[in-house]
This record gives C-alpha cells, structure tokens and sequence, in this order.
C-alpha cells in the first residue's frame, strides 16, 4: 500500500454518519478468505454464542463505528442460484449483522435496471469513495479512491435503489 493510502480502518473511523458497501461478484478470491472459505467448506461454521471466535479485528471496528452512531450498511447483489461461496458468505453474515451492519440481499435479475459502478466500493459520508478492484478470477488487485461528487452521486443512487429493492438478511434463504 502506498505510504498516503488510507487503511479501510482510518476511513471508517472518519466517518461520522454512513458507511455504505456494495459487492456484486459472486466469488472473491481474496488471500484472507481463501482459508476461512476451504474451513467452511470441511465444515466450520461459526458459532453464534463464541463471539471471539469470529471475524477480527473487522467486526469489532464495525461495533466500535455503530456504537458512535454511523450507519453501516451492506448490499449483495447475487446471482441465483447462488454460488458456494455466496452460500458461505451467508452463513457467515449473521455476524457482521450482530456487530450492528445492516445486510440485504438483490437477486441479480432485480437488479438489471439500475445503473451500477463498475467496481464493487464502500462509500464514506456520501463523499468519498474507495472502489475495489478485483482480477477476473476474484484475487484483489488494487484500491482506488475519488471524492468526485458526480461519482458518488452514482454510487449512492445505485447503493440505494439496491437496499429499496434488497431482501434483509435474515429473510434471504440461500
């Protein structure tokens, strides 16, 4: 990471009213998730009453972000049916929802009128942008970041129409 590059730590602790997270790949092929993927799919499954057990130091940046009232919002757009990693990214979110993230589900078919980013992003504060960049095989390629107001008009748009259209977490049965 260059020397100047926020760390998605400093820029949710900046924020001081909305963080919002749009994914739409199917499957990531990101280092960190490789081992907790090939664990769950021998059949780990996190336990909702070991809490220590679960994704650190993430989730708790994100109750430490909710408790200071920010709004932490997540949208999957998915196809369906869905992949198996789609399938273990579920089974897991039950813990990025008791961390105190909102999590809602779109069926890609739903999702074919509205104009989206080409890149999945977390968007800070309806200001600044951090797009994830992603090989074609889902391995994390690169971060880029804009704070151009017209790009993060279209991405909140795009966030938004997503969330209206989206199924809650704990609605959505994979």
């Amino acid at each position: 990471m260059p020397p100047n590059e926020p760390t998605f730590a400093e820029l949710i602790r900046a924020a001081e009213h909305s963080a919002i997270h749009l994914e739409m790949r199917d499957s990531y092929g990101v280092n960190e998730e490789k081992e907790a993927f090939a664990a769950w799919r021998n059949g780990f499954r996190y336990d909702p009453a070991d809490r220590a057990s679960w994704w650190r130091p993430f989730l708790d940046l994100i109750s430490e972000t909710v408790d200071r009232g920010v709004v932490v919002r997540r949208a999957r757009i998915v196809s369906e049916p869905v992949t198996e990693y789609i399938r273990y990214e579920h089974s897991g979110t039950f813990t990025n929802v008791a961390a105190g993230e909102q999590v809602r589900w779109l069926p890609r078919r739903e999702a074919s009128d509205i104009a989206l980013p080409g890149n999945d992003f977390w968007l800070f504060d309806g200001r600044l942008i951090r797009f994830h960049h992603f090989t074609g095989d889902g391995a994390w390629s690169a971060y880029t970041y804009t704070d151009e107001s017209a790009v993060a008009k279209l991405c909140a748009d795009a966030f938004e129409t997503v969330w209206e259209r989206a199924t809650p977490h704990e609605q959505y049965a994979v």
